[in-house]
């Protein structure tokens, strides 16, 4: 019996098309349609088509998003990136698949409810642990907080939805404007609940606009509000929460004009979706950008990419043209493509995806190429752990992305471009699509752009989870419809990219710095930075740090200044051990070399990479080992298998890491990492292989005597779970707090009684050292 409309199956395949390089949009319309990819959908495309059972098999088993098995009605997505890694991603995933009572070897509760699987990041890492339940986001969750999270999900089906915040506002005479971010991170947060408030509040005879804004990079203070008068003063509050909207828009706007207190119904209900989401109780605070802690977040920063943080609505483009939007691309447009390039050139601007090759000179080979048809992409992959910086910028300053593409196409005489998107980001696919449109109608995209004679049309292509594709001859393969499998280089993209033709690919980052680069000058651009590091780089400052988000600094600033002064410190009183810098690819770098400036060449002498720009702090209580085994399990995982060295070499890595961390060490199992990390650095074909061995070498250089602890059995930090465990020692005052809280149910509730802890039950999650309120239970 046939599990699937098969005349679905018809229309995909004729929608899409019938040929080889047509099969990752087949399946993923399939996957989009159903859920998995049924096997009776799958030799129906055989069946309408000439692509062969191997291609079709080969493109659904390479990319990580498809699945091959029916799901449950919801799906629990855990966050195992770097910084939920630290945080205790691994137990998050455990305790859904014990609350869910899933078996072993299965991802779906016997009710068929609720699917729970493991995904690369969410790009929410200020919110370590973070989840995802459809297109909900839950952020900072604990062991014993799953079972509460799953009831507010099922809550939140029986409530209206919050509204989405896209819509644009009427230019009036205002008192003023409620800036609240609806990036990705803030809606974790709960900032769309507030938006919501805040528009029932305002009523619709206001004299003030409630205005969606990109991210403010102070993610820390989620949900954020920004009160800006029209006579130029602001009021920022932190941590806001729904029930707080009517006081804040009362005191702050003619009483007469606003809705003085929300209806109690509504009340109710926001309040509840809002702390349903972070399980980690904040209040509402002014703030004062003079505070220290303000100051000194924002005072060691400069914005280019992120220019106007948390002042422009994302998707007015009014708005953006009033604040010097396109000014740039008018400017180029006036200007010979070789005086564009050299621009660049002057201004020193290396490209921002990780390999730091200079940005003119890469623009000038593809504009050098003669040929009928030239392409440009932008890489918005970012499939790095612990990197948000680019979700961020497509979310934040759509307009700004596609100036910057659209001037260096005019650079390079490419009239058709694609954003490679990874489908992780959907509210950045949204935002980009609807600015694509609005820009094709107000004539800066298209044909005749302007009236200058020259055309772009730009489109997106989603990407279907594969860390790989974040390679340029990957990534290509992917737009194509294939593998994303890396090849040799000669030849270069610039001279055979995309379907054979010249092709520039820069990332998000490198694209969003052109405007301003150009409206200001290359000189002022070369201001910042360093001789060979010129101007600023974004990061995604997450982990331990007390003020994570997203950052944009001076190239040259000490790794120190960003952990120490805009960071805030390692939470928690704890010291600094420390900062994971260039994501899988990337290195540790330790406290005592902390000074290090950040630039490519000394972050390279360190033993790390600047990368796409994901900067992770580590304190005390982080195992380097595990660390390395985390970083080439996803790297040994994310291997296109194409490369004997890569494919092999770091399986047997992995396993090392893995005997380590299990108590399996054995004398000589430290040379041989280093032996075959080189082996594998030297001889792979592709930047992900050739890096991939750089956490570990790293933490061996810098953290020798941990791998020593590791082979004689003991794990310094107390993280690694077969080397270590909880015991309760005479300080225990009865309170039962861990037996409440153990998700293990490992500890017996005994009131005034000293508890102890069932070895045979308990999963080493530290749930009950963490909230133990006498510090009573011990690391051994």
């Amino acid at each position: 019996m046939c599990d699937v409309d098969l005349t679905i199956v018809e229309e995909i395949v004729g929608r899409v098309g019938t040929s080889e390089d047509k099969v990752l949009g087949i399946l993923q319309a399939l996957q989009g349609e159903f859920g998995y990819l049924p096997q009776t959908a799958l030799e129906e495309v055989c069946r309408l088509s000439d692509i062969t059972p191997a291609a079709i098999e080969g493109v659904a088993t390479f990319y990580s998003q498809f699945r091959h098995r029916p799901a449950g009605k919801h799906r629990v997505k855990v966050c195992i990136g770097t910084a939920c890694h630290v945080k205790g991603a691994n137990q998050i995933y455990e305790s859904f698949l014990r609350h869910l009572e899933i078996g072993e070897g299965e991802d779906t509760d016997s009710e068929k409810m609720f699917t729970v699987e493991k995904v690369a990041c969410l790009g929410c890492c200020m919110l370590a642990p973070a989840i995802q339940i459809d297109d909900v986001t839950y952020g900072h969750l604990t062991g014993d907080s799953v079972g509460a999270v799953l009831s507010d999900f099922l809550d939140q089906q029986q409530l209206q939805r919050a509204k989405s915040g896209e819509e644009h506002f009427a230019s009036k005479e205002v008192a003023g404007e409620i800036r609240i971010c609806l990036c990705s991170s803030c809606l974790a947060g709960g900032s769309g609940e507030v938006f919501e408030a805040f528009q029932t509040a305002a009523g619709k005879n206001s004299n003030a606009i409630v205005k969606s804004v990109g991210c403010s990079g102070m993610s820390f203070f989620a949900p954020y509000v920004e009160v800006a008068m029209a006579d130029g003063k602001s009021h920022r509050y932190a941590n806001v929460e729904a029930e707080d909207a009517a006081e804040i828009m009362a005191k702050h706007f003619s009483p007469d004009a606003v809705t003085k207190k929300i209806e109690s119904s509504v009340s109710l209900m926001l309040d509840k979706m809002l702390q349903g989401r972070i399980f980690e109780p904040v209040k509402r605070y002014p703030v004062d950008m003079r505070d220290k802690p303000v100051a000194d977040y924002l005072g060691g920063q400069k914005h280019i990419a992120t220019d106007k943080a948390g002042c422009l609505d994302p998707l007015d483009i009014d708005e953006y043209i009033r604040n010097d939007g396109f000014e740039a691309l008018k400017k180029s447009l006036k200007m010979d493509a070789g005086q564009i390039i050299l621009h660049v050139e002057k201004s020193g601007l290396r490209g921002r995806g990780g390999g730091g090759f200079a940005t003119g000179l890469k623009w000038s080979s593809v504009k050098a190429m003669d040929a009928d048809t030239k392409y440009i992409i932008c890489n918005g992959d970012e499939g790095d752990p612990g990197a948000f910086m680019d979700r961020m910028l497509m979310e934040s300053f759509p307009y700004r992305i596609i100036e910057g593409i659209t001037i260096a196409a005019r650079a390079i005489g490419a009239n058709k471009g694609y954003l490679y998107i990874r489908s992780e980001y959907p509210l950045a696919i949204r935002r980009i699509r609807q600015a694509i449109k609005v820009c094709t109608e107000c004539g800066f995209l298209g044909d005749d752009i302007q009236g200058s004679g020259f055309s772009l049309n730009l489109e997106i292509a989603v990407g279907a989870g594969a860390f790989v594709c974040g390679e340029e001859t990957a990534l290509i393969s992917s737009i194509e419809g294939k593998r994303g499998m890396p090849r040799l280089r000669p030849p270069y993209p610039s001279e055979s990219g995309l379907c054979g033709k010249p092709t520039l690919i820069n990332n998000v980052e490198t694209f969003a710095m052109v405007p301003w680069l150009m409206r200001n000058g290359h000189d002022s651009f070369a201001e910042f930075g360093t001789e060979k590091s010129r101007g600023t780089k974004v990061f995604a400052l997450a982990g331990k740090v007390s003020r994570g988000g997203l950052i944009e600094v001076p190239m040259g600033i000490s790794i120190r200044q960003i952990i120490e002064e805009i960071g805030g410190g390692i939470a928690s009183g704890k010291a600094l051990k420390a900062v994971q810098i260039g994501g899988p690819s990337g290195g540790c770098v330790p406290a005592k070399l902390a000074d290090t400036p950040v630039d490519y060449e000394s972050l390279k002498r360190a033993g790390a990479i600047m990368g796409s720009g994901g900067m992770v702090a580590l304190d005390e209580t982080d195992c380097m080992v595990d660390i390395a085994r985390y970083f080439l399990e996803f790297t040994q995982d994310e291997s296109c298998g194409k490369c004997t060295f890569c494919r092999i070499g770091t399986r047997r890595m992995l396993d090392i890491l893995e005997g380590l961390c299990q108590g399996r060490g054995s004398e000589g199992d430290v040379d041989e990492l280093l032996r075959m990390g080189k082996m594998i650095k030297s001889s792979s074909l592709c930047g992900l292989g050739k890096t991939a061995p750089n956490p570990v070498l790293s933490t061996i250089e810098y953290f020798r005597d941990e791998y020593d602890a590791h082979i004689a059995g003991r794990c310094p930090a107390g993280k690694c779970r077969e080397l270590i465990k909880f015991t309760v020692t005479d300080d225990c005052i009865g309170c039962s707090i861990c037996a409440q809280h153990c998700p293990a149910d490992a500890i017996e509730m005994r009131p005034y009684e000293k508890h102890e802890i069932d070895q045979e039950k308990c999963v080493r999650c530290g749930t009950c050292k963490d909230l133990c309120p006498a510090s009573a239970i011990t690391v051994e």
